[in-house]
C-alpha cells in the first residue's frame, strides 16, 4: 500500500468547486462530487441534537446502493432553520439530480458556515448548473472542490491512496474541511470519501465506521460539537470486482489512512493553534476507556494553555485523566512529555523543567504518552488522539466570527 498522496480522483468520479455568491468575500462556496454510475454509500453524522437540515436529509438516504452525487455549500450551515431549511436542502438535491439525470434520493447534501441564517436559495439554485458544467476529473477539479468547502480553514484538505488488490489497483480519495468547533462524535467537519473499489452497502458502512472511529472521532480542538458534521463514503466499483476478505481489509485500512491524513490536517489547521498535540493512552481494559481518558486530556483548557506557554505542568494532564470516569489506580499511571518521563507509577520523577519548557516552546509537535501498567481497568487497549493548544488568537478569531 502506498502512502497517502495528493489529490487524484478515483475512476468514474468528477468534482468541481465554483462560486455562487453565498460568501460576502466572493470566494468559492459550492462544491460538487459526482459518480458516473450508481455507487454504494454510507454516512456518519453529528450526534448533536441541534443538527443542520442537510444532516437530516442525508441521514435518511444512507445506506444506499444508488448514490450519485454530493453537493456542498459553504458560508451558511442551514442549521436551526426549521422546516424551510429542510425544504431548501431537499431542493438542492433535486436540482442536482435533474442536472445529472438521477433521482433526488441519490444525491446527498452538506452545508457549513454560520448557524441560524436561511440559505440564499436563489444564488444556490443559479449556481448549481454552473457547478455541473464545471465538473472534471483533474487534480485541479478536486482541489477546487476542496477549496470551495472551506470556511475558516487556511488550506484545502485532500488526499488519495492507491491500493493493490487481486483484481487490480483501486484508489481511495478524500476531502474535508474543518478548523474549529472540533469535538469527537463527530469532530466538527465535512468530508467526502470516494473509491472506485466495489463495496456492498454493508461493507461501505463497516469500513467507514472503522475509519472514522479511529480518526475523526479522535480529534478535538475546543470540545464544541457542530451541528453539521458529516462524513460520506461513495464506492462506485468502477475498478475490479467483488472483494475477497483480505482485499476488503486492505480497502478498509486505506480508508482509515485517508481519514487519518484529513483528520490530522484539521488539527494542524486548528484556529490560532501553535502546537499539534498527539496523545497516546495505553494499558486500559477497553478502547472506550482509553478514548475517554484521551478526550479529557485533549479537551482540558488548562492542559492546552500550559502547552501554549511551554509549561510542562504534568499535574494538569494527570488530573484530567483522573476525572475521565475510568476506574484506574493512580499507583500504576506513568506519563511522558515529548519522551521525557515526568511521572512514574504514581510518583513524580525529577526532570529538567527548563529544558523541557524550551523544547515545548520551540517545537510545534508535542507528544503526551500516558500509560497504565496494572490495577483495575488495566489491559492491552490503546488509543491515539490528536488535539491543538489554546491561544489568544483562537479566542480573537471566535469572538469575531459573526461580526
Amino acid at each position: 500500500m502506498n502512502a497517502p498522496s495528493t489529490s487524484r480522483l478515483p475512476v468514474g468520479f468528477q468534482a468541481s468547486g465554483t462560486t455562487c455568491g453565498i460568501k460576502v468575500s466572493g470566494k468559492s462556496d459550492l462544491a460538487l462530487f459526482v459518480s458516473d454510475r450508481d455507487a454504494t454509500a454510507a454516512g456518519v453524522f453529528t450526534t448533536n441534537r441541534v443538527c443542520g437540515a442537510p444532516v437530516i436529509v442525508s441521514k435518511q438516504r444512507v445506506p444506499s446502493t444508488v448514490a450519485r452525487a454530493v453537493i456542498i455549500n459553504s458560508g451558511n450551515s442551514n442549521a436551526a432553520t426549521g422546516e424551510p431549511g429542510i425544504q431548501d436542502a431537499q431542493q438542492m438535491t433535486a436540482v442536482v439530480a435533474e442536472q445529472i439525470g438521477c433521482d433526488a434520493k441519490s444525491v446527498f447534501v452538506c452545508s457549513t458556515g454560520v448557524i441560524g441564517v436561511p440559505l440564499p436559495m436563489a444564488a444556490i439554485l443559479n449556481g448549481i448548473p454552473h457547478s455541473v458544467k464545471a465538473l472534471g476529473t483533474s487534480d485541479k477539479h478536486l482541489l477546487d472542490a476542496a477549496t470551495a468547502m472551506m470556511t475558516t480553514d487556511t488550506f484545502p484538505k485532500l488526499t488519495s491512496l492507491d491500493v493493490a488488490l487481486a483484481s487490480g489497483t483501486v484508489r481511495v480519495s478524500g476531502v474535508c474541511k474543518g478548523a474549529a468547533m472540533i469535538a469527537p462524535n463527530m469532530a466538527t467537519m465535512l468530508s467526502v470519501l470516494m473509491t472506485d473499489a466495489q463495496l456492498t452497502a454493508e461493507q461501505s458502512d463497516s469500513a467507514l465506521r472503522f475509519g472514522v472511529d479511529r480518526t475523526f472521532n479522535c480529534i478535538s480542538v475546543d470540545g464544541h460539537m457542530s451541528t453539521s458534521d458529516t462524513v460520506l463514503l461513495l464506492a462506485n466499483g468502477a475498478v475490479g470486482g467483488s472483494l475477497s476478505d483480505d482485499d476488503f481489509v486492505r480497502v478498509r485500512d486505506a480508508i482509515q489512512q485517508v481519514c487519518q491524513k484529513l483528520a490530522t490536517d484539521i488539527i494542524r489547521d486548528a484556529e490560532g493553534a501553535d502546537h499539534f498535540i498527539t496523545i497516546d493512552v495505553s494499558g486500559l481494559e477497553t478502547r472506550e476507556a482509553a478514548c475517554r481518558v484521551a478526550k479529557e486530556i485533549a479537551d482540558s483548557a488548562l492542559v492546552k494553555t500550559a502547552i501554549t506557554g511551554g509549561d510542562p505542568n504534568w499535574g494538569r494532564i494527570v488530573s484530567a485523566a483522573g476525572y475521565a470516569n475510568v476506574d484506574f489506580d493512580t499507583a500504576f499511571v506513568s506519563l511522558h512529555i515529548n519522551g521525557t518521563e515526568v511521572y512514574c507509577a504514581g510518583t513524580p520523577v525529577p526532570f529538567d523543567t527548563g529544558a523541557l519548557s524550551t523544547q515545548l516552546k520551540s517545537h510545534r509537535d508535542v507528544h503526551l504518552a500516558l500509560s497504565v501498567s496494572g490495577g483495575p481497568c488495566s489491559g492491552k487497549q490503546a488509543v491515539r488522539f490528536w488535539t491543538s493548544d489554546l491561544t489568544q488568537e483562537y479566542v480573537r478569531l471566535n469572538s469575531e466570527y459573526t461580526t
